[in-house]
């Protein structure tokens, strides 16, 4: 699909855009009036670009045995580990993109009662978003971590910089310490599948990692089966941290406790959907016979078991809330 803004693929607009807008308003004169409209326009205008490259998806959406993806783009970057800036979005990311456009420019404009050091804080908001829009257009594993953790940043510091004065340093310390463990699974999953296919390509190791068998050997010495159940096991613990999922999920409420108007309806809105897009984009293609295998202990298969977390995740969110 040919669609060029100054030479540049879309996806690597909406990625570069709003960091770009974020440092323009943070290196802005400090005045509010100024730093609310200069963000706003430019979370309209790369909300705009969102939303018509969603409708292009949905007016060219691939069949059924033809590549899913659109506005796909790869160009060289890190050639010695593999990996590549290679970007691209079907359904399930086209919607995330047009979610994450849309919600933006809302959570400046909550922003606007904001008084104190409003350059910064409209400038980080425009900085989460470049990680949301990495983490949903990537193709290639090592982006994806890249941007995963960018996006922690922005919203670390919004909550410590601008929650509630009683407990912000302790609930953004609290978000920081649990997405910050997750992620350290992820990425050593992230490179245990990199070493041992030879490349980060998140098409290239669905089609290969679920049948994969290597050398009996395949990394360091350790067994495919082994390697296999360690990368499952970091991606799982990730993004059960970011969905929440019972019990990964106590730094959640002290973080929307906490976090400013704006900061909560990010959280909500799309943060918490990085956990679910996780499992969709990479956990559930790259090991399909882990779900259904069972778990000794537990007498249940591992799809079971996430099931179980999942409903008491709600049931407790319940008893909570009516507290």
């Amino acid at each position: 699909m040919d669609l060029s803004i100054f030479g540049m693929d879309p996806l690597t607009v909406l990625i570069l855009a709003p960091a770009l807008a974020a440092f323009i308003v943070m290196a802005a004169p400090v005045n509010k009036w100024l730093a609310r409209v200069m963000s706003l326009s430019f979370a309209l205008l790369i909300g705009a670009l969102a939303v018509v490259v969603f409708v292009i998806y949905q007016q060219n959406t691939p069949a059924i045995g033809e590549s899913q993806f659109l506005f796909e783009q790869q160009y060289r970057w890190f050639e010695l580990l593999g990996a590549s800036w290679h970007v691209g979005i079907d359904g399930i990311s086209a919607a995330m993109v047009l979610l994450t456009g849309i919600l933006t420019p809302l959570a400046v404009l909550v922003s606007w009662e904001v008084e104190d050091r409003p350059n910064m804080h409209l400038a980080l908001i425009l900085l989460f978003e470049t990680g949301l829009m990495g983490v949903f257009v990537a193709m290639d594993l090592m982006i994806f971590f890249l941007f995963y953790e960018l996006s922690l940043v922005p919203m670390y510091f919004i909550i410590n910089q601008w929650g509630s004065p009683g407990g912000r340093e302790y609930a953004s310390n609290k978000f920081m310490i649990y997405s910050v463990g997750g992620t350290l699974g992820m990425l050593l999953a992230t490179q245990l599948i990199g070493f041992t296919t030879g490349t980060y390509d998140i098409a290239q190791i669905t089609a290969i990692w679920p049948n994969f068998t290597g050398l009996e050997e395949a990394f360091l010495g350790i067994s495919v089966s082994t390697v296999k159940a360690l990368a499952f096991v970091g991606f799982f613990l990730a993004f059960a941290i970011k969905v929440p999922i019972w019990p990964f999920h106590t730094w959640l409420p002290d973080a929307h406790g906490e976090a400013p108007t704006a900061g909560s309806m990010l959280l909500a809105g799309v943060m918490l959907k990085l956990g679910a897009y996780g499992f969709i984009r990479l956990v559930v293609p790259f090991f399909p016979d882990v779900w259904i295998s069972q778990i000794p202990l537990l007498g249940m298969d591992v799809a079971t078991l996430f099931a179980v977390l999942s409903v008491l995740g709600i049931v407790l969110g319940a008893f909570a809330a009516f507290g």
